[in-house]
């Protein structure tokens, strides 16, 4: 064990193990979650070559060979919990991406979702014991989170109650969708219905694509992986042209909308319920920014911690980097946002369970709430994740720039998140039109509930914006509660600035389409503000579910430092909103430094207490026992390059350009 990583451990003022028990959700969790990584992890089927020395069709080989094992595993050890089998899979490829994903992660849950009984006993069993394996594709060529635009067409043909499936276009051609180009049989195909001559949309049909026991595409298919992407190597991401491609009408998911034999079209109770897996996975990617977040942090401040460079005062041995202020004020504030996605994910995940069951209840009332709180969330957090990742690779020099830190597979694996499931400007602007819609709601008196209830609060109890002077000060930096209500006056200032742009645009005989294209850069604004608030007062409100009081104190640092760092990145607002003044402004700079100062000495315990297992962190940097070097080193000699103390380009090119000169 490296002898600074042990004395950072011993200065720890917190209990490690029972804070990781509040990131699991409880003991039994964390017990259970050790549990399944123990099986993984001793498992002599799970042993892999390095990723990173392997060619991108030995990567895909590779991550089929330990999806197939898994999924007899899973069977074996009857790990049936859909959060158990997440766990077990993240362990199997430790937080990378593999062609089962949207088998397990999309197809199977949008049939639990939406397909009728007689669907349920027809597909899902056959789906579960992986006869037949699924994908879901709906982006196209030419359109991705811009639905309504999709092109492909099922047009129903009552002769033979059959859809015929076609893409009509080069840009319809199903593209992106993992483990479509040489894994799945069967794809949920998201195509424009149309039945008696008119269009009604978009639906979802299971498509089968290639032949159950030869796995030969079938007739009308033209599928195949779409080429090498900058990150996702493991994943066949694939296209798929359909050509007059024939299925039963029973093959319409039809648990909502339906079609009846003679081609009657029934619409479903709420347009929105097709989105209900979308919603399921922007919760899960909520998640997935907290752990790629931690997972970065716990490299870099463990890294910062063993690592020694230059001098603070000379002639000193050479100090720590993380007792560097810079590098503190580059990784702490990350650190504190980690955590705070964290709780965010947990109430994601509680919040879409709950909303689901009243769906299933025939309750939609919390629809809307739930797709704009999942798109916002999704979007926030992707993007702050992504930078951040970013930030800790670089705050580990040169050596952070090496596969064998794990963080350039972090990073490459994490940032199509941005653009998958919801293109992150888009979804702003779609939680932007759920906030000016309950502004407007507001405005004519009607009251708001749930998480947009703020827009209620009187105009005149509202903060205006007005010259700084002349108003009282606002906020007590030190008060999480008052920082709460601050991030809410911003928010519900933005929201307001955001609607009355559209409304001066419209003044201007502006289309209403116009208007909204004309004051976008507002309403993304908006909603990050929103987001913004939403992600502070949850992690404030988790604090009140902390019993221990020194874990409490740690984790009251940490919220106080996300939410002051929060406003010295968007100070232009708070001070905008006079929600702020100059003085304090500087105020905030200087209690952030004492919360470094405060953090410091916990910084290790902190990233300790996501208690990442080295097999599943895949880091030289980040390994918990701090030895780096040792391993830096044994990890370059297995490289490809090594295998022979000459390469054979010395005998093909350089030996002879000697001669020739």
């Amino acid at each position: 064990m490296n002898p600074d990583i042990t004395r950072e451990r011993e200065n720890a003022t917190f209990d490690v193990e029972k804070l990781t028990h509040i990131l699991d959700g409880g003991n039994e969790k964390t017990k259970r979650r050790r549990e399944i990584e123990a099986m993984v992890f001793s498992d002599p089927d799970f042993k892999e070559e390095d990723p990173n020395f392997l060619s991108r069709s030995e990567r895909y080989d590779q991550a089929v060979k330990k999806s197939a094992q898994m999924i007899l595993k899973l069977r074996e050890y009857g790990i049936a919990d859909p959060e158990e089998i997440y766990c077990y899979k993240n362990c199997v490829h430790p937080d990378r991406p593999e062609p089962f994903d949207l088998h397990l992660g999309m197809f199977l849950p949008t049939l639990l979702n939406q397909a009728t009984p007689e669907q349920m006993d027809r597909f899902f069993m056959p789906a579960w014991n992986l006869e037949i394996i699924g994908t879901y594709a709906q982006t196209e060529m030419g359109h991705g989170t811009h639905l309504r635009g999709l092109e492909t067409t099922a047009t129903y043909d009552p002769a033979t109650q059959e859809f015929v499936l076609n893409s009509p276009t080069v840009s319809s051609i199903k593209w992106w969708p993992g483990g479509l180009g040489k894994t799945s049989n069967h794809a949920i195909v998201l195509a424009q219905l149309y039945t008696q001559g008119n269009c009604h949309g978009l639906h979802a049909f299971i498509v089968p694509i290639r032949d159950l026991d030869t796995h030969v595409p079938l007739p009308g298919i033209v599928v195949g992986d779409i080429g090498p992407k900058f990150g996702f190597s493991e994943v066949d991401n694939g296209f798929l042209k359909l050509e007059n491609v024939r299925i039963p009408r029973e093959n319409m998911l039809m648990k909502f909308a339906k079609v009846e034999p003679d081609g009657t079209y029934l619409k479903p109770p709420s347009a929105k319920l097709t989105y209900g897996t979308m919603v399921f996975i922007r919760s899960l990617i909520v998640g997935e920014s907290a752990r790629a977040l931690s997972k970065s942090c716990t490299i870099a401040i463990r890294y910062s911690s063993v690592r020694h460079q230059s001098e603070i005062r000379p002639g000193d041995p050479e100090p720590q980097i993380l007792d560097y202020q810079t590098q503190q004020y580059k990784l702490l504030p990350l650190l504190a946002t980690a955590y705070a996605f964290t709780f965010v994910g947990q109430y994601m995940r509680q919040t879409y369970h709950r909303i689901n069951g009243a769906i299933n209840e025939g309750d939609f009332s919390e629809l809307p709430e739930l797709h704009a709180l999942s798109a916002g969330l999704k979007a926030f957090t992707t993007w702050a994740t992504n930078s951040a990742i970013e930030v800790c690779r670089m705050s580990c020099g040169g050596h952070g720039y090496s596969r064998s830190s794990g963080l350039p597979d972090i990073y490459v694996e994490f940032t199509p998140t941005c653009t998958y499931e919801g293109e992150n400007t888009v979804m702003m602007l779609q939680t932007a039109r759920y906030l000016v819609k309950s502004y407007r709601q507001a405005q004519a008196g009607q009251q708001l509930s749930g998480i947009v209830s703020y827009l209620n609060d009187p105009k005149h109890q509202r903060v205006q914006p007005q010259p700084v002077a002349g108003r009282p000060t606002l906020v007590d930096i030190n008060d999480l509660a008052s920082l709460v209500e601050v991030y809410k006056q911003r928010a519900a200032i933005l929201v307001e600035l955001a609607a009355k742009s559209i409304q001066h645009e419209l003044h201007h005989s502006k289309s209403q389409e116009d208007a909204w294209n004309n004051s976008a850069i507002d309403l993304v604004r908006a909603s990050d503000a929103h987001c913004h608030y939403v992600v502070v007062r949850l992690f404030t409100d988790k604090l009140g579910e902390v019993s221990d009081p020194a874990i409490h104190s740690v984790m009251s640092t940490l919220a106080l430092l996300y939410a002051l760092h929060g406003i010295t990145k968007n100070s232009g607002d708070f001070l905008q909103a006079g929600l702020l003044n100059a003085p304090q402004s500087l105020q905030i700079s200087n209690r952030i430094k004492e919360l470094l100062s405060q953090l410091r000495p916990n910084a290790v315990a902190l990233v300790d207490a996501f208690d990442f297992h080295d097999k599943r962190l895949k880091s030289v940097l980040g390994r918990y026992d701090g030895n780096v070097y040792e391993n830096l080193f044994e990890w370059a000699r297995r490289s490809p390059l090594n295998s022979t103390e000459v390469h054979e380009s010395f005998h093909k090119y350089l030996k002879p350009l000697r001669a020739k000169l």
